[in-house]
């Protein structure tokens, strides 16, 4: 299993970042896929995840409604949009896979003006 994340960089507060997380070795289209961060000093948390087929979403409290999870099971990648990020939205953001718990080596996410 290999997952590759991408897309994070320096976001003002307000604006917007779409991360992308490209899998590979197992049958993406049926497991489900979930992201999730690590701020500085802090453990890993749980961001949102995704059933297989798309059709369930679920998130941590604090960025429902400003964060979205989407997938296509056709192309592969999974995304996450942050819209109007917050400065402790600031992290290294990891994507996981429902098939072995896999992890990727992550994108660090940066939210300052």
């Amino acid at each position: 299993v290999q997952l590759v994340e991408s897309g994070g960089g320096l976001v003002q507060p307000g604006g917007s970042l779409r991360l992308s997380c490209a899998a590979s070795g197992f049958t993406f289209s049926s497991y489900a896929m979930s992201w999730y961060r690590q701020a500085p000093g802090k453990e890993r948390e749980f961001v949102a995840t995704i059933t297989s087929d798309g059709g369930t979403t679920n998130y941590k409290h604090s960025v429902k409604g400003q964060f979205t999870i989407s997938r296509d099971n056709a192309n592969n990648p999974v995304e996450l949009q942050m819209n109007s990020p917050k400065h402790e939205d600031t992290a290294v953001y990891f994507c996981k896979d429902g098939f072995l718990g896999s992890w990727g080596q992550g994108t660090q996410v940066t939210v300052s003006s």
